[in-house]
């Protein structure tokens, strides 16, 4: 199997992983293949179906030119730190060169035991795999920045957690995998050296004009919290709890990475948890740009030593200033996102309350997140019959709406207009929690008709399709209250 590999991590970080190898799956079979994906990464569908291509992306044997590796990185879990963590069941295969010129990774996810697994096994189930392959694609067609699974191969071993469980491997593809946990590994042990290296390995990869500029590290800092707080507002506007905002699930990319106890928001509730181990609401929807604020605050002090060598106490008025402007930096991309969803074009802080006033309804009325914005394109179009059946119980409505389509009305092309653009930002589909648990739960018994259902439900979010209109509507009461795990 031929694969055009290039790969600096390997390369240019000597000292900052381990080399590993997967651990041979007896059995490999392909579950699902990402075929679009595997296109735009200059990748054969085909060969990757191969028993070649089925050994890489399971890992148990690699092609000519792949490194497969175990990157080193720690982290703040829940607010404590771990000074090693690493990729304790994962390796990265290699690079590869997008049909766009990106540079992606190839990561596999439960290929076994490396240096760094803690006494774990390595191994994944295939529930887990599949979730993150279904929300990477959600968060992809909903325009959000994410890592994205190339394929899931089922092992054809078991994997034994509560119960046993049929095993797989998820490939994964992203920008990269540095997390704020890789400048806190080698920052915790003082590697002036490896840090500095690393620095100018991430910034050549993500902010290449930064590069041999003599600022550049206050610079990274600064685009670092750009991304990152402008993804927040990108969840936060479509309802995503990401469930474990640790650092070392924070990637400086700016992309979504780990999805374990996720989920979508049904019920707006701005305290919403659904991890089963967040049982102070740490990581709870209307927390996540405050998480995302301390953890950049965690990477600006591994930053200190490089943005001044000779007094890093020094450097620090300028990173907290830089700390400082990220509720700004998220406000604005907040506010930008919520005032598109209700149709005001060219948003002002005056346009904040009327954002705030809405949300405030969904929650005083129960309102289902989704479905209610949608209901308010009906209402732009002159019907305001859905909305009221979703919101009509909480007081303030009609006062509200009478507001916001004096604000729309006064806009270029009025109401008409702003549907128009709403439609293109409010999903139909989202990953219902409760229909990926029933894809997941077919898929564990062999049926992957659910899953692949949804995922073509989810390929294009903001089109309604009367063929999917059951995947529409939230979970049935007697669904109960939802609870994710840390799955692996």
């Amino acid at each position: 199997m031929n694969i055009a590999f290039d790969n600096t991590y390997a390369r240019d970080l000597e000292g900052m992983y381990v080399p590993v190898e997967g651990a041979p799956a007896p059995a490999p079979e392909m579950v699902l293949l990402n075929e679009g994906l595997a296109r735009d990464l200059g990748l054969d569908p085909a060969t990757l179906k191969s028993p070649e291509g089925l050994a890489m992306l399971s890992g148990s044997a690699m092609p000519e030119g792949a490194t497969p590796l175990a990157m080193a990185y720690a982290g703040h879990q829940f607010g404590g730190f771990s000074p090693q963590l690493g990729d304790g069941r994962a390796l990265l295969v290699g690079e590869v060169i997008d049909r766009n010129g990106q540079r992606r990774d190839i990561h596999l996810k439960g290929s076994g035991r490396t240096p760094f697994s803690r006494g774990g096994d390595g191994k994944a189930a295939l529930g887990p795999v599949l979730r993150e392959f279904i929300l990477g694609e959600a968060m992809h067609r909903l325009g959000i920045p994410t890592t994205r699974a190339l394929s899931a191969v089922a092992t054809g071993e078991t994997v034994w957690r509560e119960t046993p469980l049929p095993g797989a491997v998820l490939a994964r593809v992203a920008a990269s995998h540095l997390r704020v946990g890789t400048f806190q590994f080698f920052a915790a042990r003082g590697d002036a050296i490896r840090l500095r290296r690393l620095a100018d390995y991430a910034i050549a990869r993500h902010d290449p004009d930064l590069a041999g500029t003599e600022d550049r590290y206050l610079r990274f800092l600064e685009r670092v919290i750009d991304r990152t707080m402008r993804l927040v507002a990108q969840w936060m506007a479509v309802g995503f709890v990401h469930g474990v905002m640790n650092t070392d699930n924070t990637a400086i990319s700016g992309e979504t990475i780990d999805y374990g106890p996720c989920a979508f928001l049904d019920r707006y509730d701005p305290m919403a948890v659904f991890s089963s181990i967040d049982t102070q609401g740490r990581y709870a929807y209307g927390r996540q740009s405050v998480l995302a604020q301390w953890n950049l605050a965690r990477l600006a002090e591994t930053l200190l030593p490089l943005i001044d060598p000779k007094s890093p106490e020094d450097a620090l008025p300028a990173a907290q200033a830089a700390i400082e402007r990220a509720p700004a930096i998220y406000a604005a991309a907040w506010r930008d996102a919520f005032a598109a969803k209700l149709g005001i074009a060219a948003p002002t802080e005056e346009d904040d309350a009327r954002i705030d006033g809405f949300l405030e309804l969904l929650g005083a009325g129960g309102a289902d997140f989704t479905q209610a914005f949608r209901g308010l394109i009906a209402a732009a179009q002159g019907s305001d019959t859905r909305l009221w059946a979703l919101v009509g119980g909480a007081p303030g409505l009609q006062d509200w709406l009478a507001d916001w389509r004096a604000r729309i009305d006064a806009q270029p092309g009025g109401a008409t207009a702003a549907a128009e653009r709403m439609a293109t930002v409010n999903p139909v589909y989202i990953a219902r929690n409760h229909r990926v648990e029933e894809a997941l739960a077919a898929a564990q018994k062999g049926d992957l008709a659910p899953t692949q259902r949804l995922l073509q439900a989810l390929s294009a979010p903001y089109t309604p399709r009367p063929d999917f209109a059951d995947l529409e509507g939230p979970a049935p009461e007697d669904f109960g209250p939802y609870v994710t795990y840390c799955g692996t």
